[in-house]
């Protein structure tokens, strides 16, 4: 660690942003560094159009940069659904400039400091500094959670197969991008529902495209693009027939965004989410390990968007749809117009002073200690995608997405306890998006405002430390709650 600083924020999401914003407003000399090159993580990564939950919630800096967001386009707070890219990443660029933050993009050496906040999407700093962490879902009995663990092979819905679609080459080998179950003695795929495994939700780019031909990219196949690859799509496709169109796999949907674009997102059963299982390796994976992952996911996307706009086994309803797009030239210029942000939607997990878990939300009780609310749904994308034996069809193979969950929830209040470390593993380290919860409870805090308002509270609970001196955990709590109050913060439904 060189240098110095009163807090040190690694990463620059856009929980990073607030959490350097609010430090650095609270008197703190505050340093953000981050490996990555851009900043806004997801929010000016891909994912445009944003899951809000109950605006009523949404208060401190993630209100102030929607409302920069309706100012920039001349519009009612929450008209507008997201910002283009390009447009998110210059907001929060100069949110920073403004508090006067010493910004350090594409380092990955941190600073010394008097507090971190690790506001990575991964949980590199937790790692580093030996606070332990949970990877991946739980069993239902270690939180007594009745959605956590593995779910059942077939739950019916737009993100799963509704036609039998065989998992299985001529050759009897294991087609592309489905995972082989653990299998009993008898060779059938057991769901083992409830247990742990550590399986993460499916990682995906977010892409931005547009059917604007004065802006539109061509939809290129990648390097090593290979159609075989995409077997089980064609074979969706061809059970379907004309009941599936480009928006039911895509969400392809005209001026969703600004400026004529759309953020698209994973839709259907056959998606731009990589259902394969590779992303199990990325939380721990060295670098060269997740460039690995986040390459193959690239390819991944470009490959499937090149399929379904060229291939002549694709409906021509289909294909004639998805050729009117392509990546903007206006967005992601130094990628080609591809993200430069992969969507980790898992990460590491902090194993803190509290783990947040499913009765927190779905029974939630007063936190004397509340530095935000969360409010939107139990968001649980599918973990990956397997098959089972039909035995109502003399036992055939199909295949079937497994791990989607929905579950609604009320506005719930949030706990410093689980920004913190426990006092024998930290007492400098607050982490604002790897926090302590379970995989349940994730699942509904990970969207991205909420994550602007836990980074809020970092920040300023990391100021308060830094400036008095004591560890995050004696941090008076009444007098930050105070503080976020008078941000604008909302700390009661």
């Amino acid at each position: 660690m060189t240098g110095g600083a009163d807090v040190v924020v690694f990463g620059a999401t856009a929980a990073g942003v607030a959490a350097a914003v609010a430090a650095s407003e609270a008197g703190a000399a505050t340093t953000l560094v981050a490996p990555e090159r851009h900043v806004g993580g997801m929010v000016s990564g891909g994912l445009g159009w944003t899951d809000l939950g109950d605006t009523r919630v949404l208060g401190g800096f993630a209100r102030r940069f929607y409302a920069a967001v309706a100012d920039h386009y001349g519009a009612e707070l929450w008209e507008v659904k997201g910002p283009e890219p390009h447009v998110a990443e210059r907001l929060l660029e100069q949110a920073l400039e403004r508090a006067g933050v010493d910004v350090r993009l594409g380092e990955r050496e941190l600073a010394g400091a008097a507090v971190y906040v690790d506001a990575s999407y991964e949980g590199d700093v937790l790692a580093a500094l030996g606070v332990p962490y949970a990877v991946g879902r739980e069993s239902t009995a270690l939180y007594g959670e009745r959605w956590a663990g593995r779910q059942p092979a077939y739950r019916p819905g737009k993100h799963n197969f509704s036609t039998l679609v065989s998992p299985f080459a001529d050759d009897a080998s294991l087609l592309p991008f489905v995972r082989e179950p653990e299998l009993d003695e008898h060779g059938w795929p057991e769901e083992r529902l409830g247990e742990g495994d550590g399986g993460l939700q499916a990682y995906a780019y977010r892409v931005c495209l547009t059917d604007r031909a004065e802006n539109r990219l061509p939809l290129d196949a990648p390097p090593g693009y290979d159609a075989a690859r995409f077997e089980l799509l064609a074979r969706l496709l061809s059970a379907a027939g004309d009941r599936l169109h480009a928006r039911d796999l895509l969400g392809l949907f005209p001026d969703l965004l600004p400026g004529g674009k759309c953020d698209v997102n994973s839709i259907g059963p056959f998606s731009l989410n990589v259902l394969d299982g590779s992303n199990r390796e990325y939380p721990d994976g060295d670098e060269p390990t997740r460039e690995r992952i986040r390459a193959e996911h690239l390819a991944y996307t470009q490959g499937l968007l090149h399929y379904l706009a060229s291939d002549d086994t694709v409906p021509a309803h289909v294909r004639e749809e998805v050729a009117r797009w392509g990546p903007c030239a206006d967005e992601f210029r130094d990628s080609g117009g591809w993200p430069h942000q992969l969507y980790v939607r898992d990460g590491r997990r902090m194993l803190g002073e509290y783990v947040l878990r499913e009765s927190d939300l779905l029974d939630a009780r007063p936190q004397d200690d509340v530095v935000a609310l969360g409010s939107y749904n139990i968001d649980i994308r599918e973990v990956e995608r397997t098959w089972r034996f039909l035995p109502e069809y003399f036992r055939t193979p199909a295949v079937f997405n497994e791990g989607y969950l929905s579950v609604a929830v009320r506005p719930y209040p949030i706990p410093y306890r689980s920004l913190t470390p426990r006092r024998e593993d930290a007492t400098n380290l607050l982490v604002p998006l790897c926090l302590s919860a379970s995989h349940v409870a994730f699942g509904s805090v990970r969207m991205e405002p909420t994550l602007m308002l836990l980074g809020h509270a970092a920040g300023a609970a990391a100021a308060q430390a830094a400036r008095r001196g004591v560890a995050v955990q004696d941090v008076d709590v009444p007098a930050l709650q105070q503080s976020l109050l008078d941000d604008g913060q909302v700390l009661a439904g």
